[in-house]
């Protein structure tokens, strides 16, 4: 089947997103894929089209934010951001305001990296404003909406977080001790989400539908 559609990733850059774009790029799905970005990959693709720019003016670009299928990887954590203004402008502002300029162009699924106890009534300030994009980009017109909950998140980053390594290799060993209702605990491969991803938007369905990591981990391992 000839490709014709086309994909729109934001955070392309990051630990998912860095996953997930090769997989577009070799996907048959999709002819063109567009990825959003302050900066420019070191990338050249003949599917790929960059569209280099400042989050803080989306507006500007909704025109050449066109696409059947957007993948938001946007996020950040407190430590990166600075403040929680940074991180609420990253971690919510910027992913809200993705969805309704791509759902104003008709794009027809918006697939987006959530977390693991995401609440808008939540104590935890990150869980809350997880929590509280979730719920906002429930409310855009697209034909189907997937939230990725992952639990921690295994992969290689650019920058390294002695904390995030510390408690990987923790969870590795704890792992196979969670069981059952536990197993949603589980941390989770990047790739693994980023194939999960794709499996879902292959799917062509309908609604809102929320994946959490132990049907992640399953579904990017097949």
């Amino acid at each position: 089947m000839k490709p014709n559609k086309t994909a729109l990733i934001a955070g392309a850059t990051g630990l998912v997103g860095s996953q997930l774009l090769p997989l577009l790029l070799a996907s048959d799905r999709y002819a063109k894929v567009i990825t959003v970005g302050r900066r420019p990959l070191p990338l050249v693709h003949p599917k790929l089209e960059q569209r280099v720019l400042d989050l803080d003016h989306l507006e500007e670009a909704r025109l050449s934010l066109i696409a059947d299928d957007v993948y938001c990887c946007l996020g950040t954590t407190m430590k990166q951001a600075g403040s929680k203004e940074a991180f609420y402008k990253v971690d919510y502002l910027y992913v809200v305001k993705l969805a309704a300029l791509t759902a104003a162009n008709f794009a027809s699924q918006l697939l987006v990296v959530s977390a693991m106890g995401a609440d808008a009534e939540s104590r935890l300030y990150y869980n809350r404003v997880k929590g509280e994009m979730e719920d906002a980009v429930r409310q855009t017109q697209f034909r189907a909406i997937h939230l990725f909950r992952p639990s921690l998140l295994l992969g290689e980053r650019a920058d390294k977080r002695v904390g995030e390594q510390i408690g990987a290799v923790l969870m590795k060993l704890l792992s196979p001790l969670l069981l059952g209702p536990l197993r949603k605990y589980r941390a989770v491969s990047a790739r693994a989400v980023a194939q999960a991803m794709m499996h879902a938007a292959e799917e062509e369905g309908g609604g809102v539908r929320v994946h959490l990591s132990d049907e992640i981990a399953a579904t990017g391992s097949r």
